[in-house]
């Protein structure tokens, strides 16, 4: 009987204790729609971005993200992006994305590899989402400071 007990409050204690992922919430379909769509990145500030250097998603200098053009299509969750800036190296790949309830852009780049096969990704906070614009702030170390990388969305059509 005392196993029977100590095995259901361990059951308990594990099921209380389990942390939240942004991967296992429910989707934000209303800011899912609301984004659907071509856009571009306006603009990539943090605090001392003018004198220094930050590599966003692994891929590029932040400032080369200045231009590029995204896709998103809200009914399948894929999309893609495009680095297109004449001083930097240009580089294009599918992504698959979502939003979760607690306003968090999850991302995955496929570059070349299925969904399910990537194992890391991406998750921003989505922030001041209106028709023609919104923002995703990524949390970085930046000489280390956590510091929040703003990345400004404005739509292209």
């Amino acid at each position: 009987m005392k196993k029977i007990i100590l095995t259901v409050l361990f059951s308990v204690l594990l099921l209380g204790c389990k942390s939240k992922s942004a991967t296992n919430t429910k989707l934000d379909n209303k800011s899912e729609v609301a984004i659907k769509g071509n856009w571009r990145i306006a603009s990539v500030g943090f605090p001392g971005s003018d004198v220094m250097k930050l590599t966003s998603f692994d891929l590029a200098d932040s400032k080369c993200f200045i231009g590029s053009t995204w896709k998103f299509v809200s009914n399948n969750n894929k999309g893609n992006f495009t680095l297109n800036s004449p001083s930097c190296t240009s580089y294009s790949t599918p992504i698959t994305w979502f939003i979760n309830k607690e306003g968090e852009f999850v991302m995955k780049i496929l570059d070349e590899a299925k969904a399910k096969k990537v194992k890391s990704g991406y998750v921003l906070k989505v922030a001041n989402q209106t028709a023609s614009s919104f923002q995703l702030i990524e949390k970085v170390d930046v000489a280390g400071k956590i510091t929040d990388v703003v990345y400004q969305f404005e739509r292209l059509n």
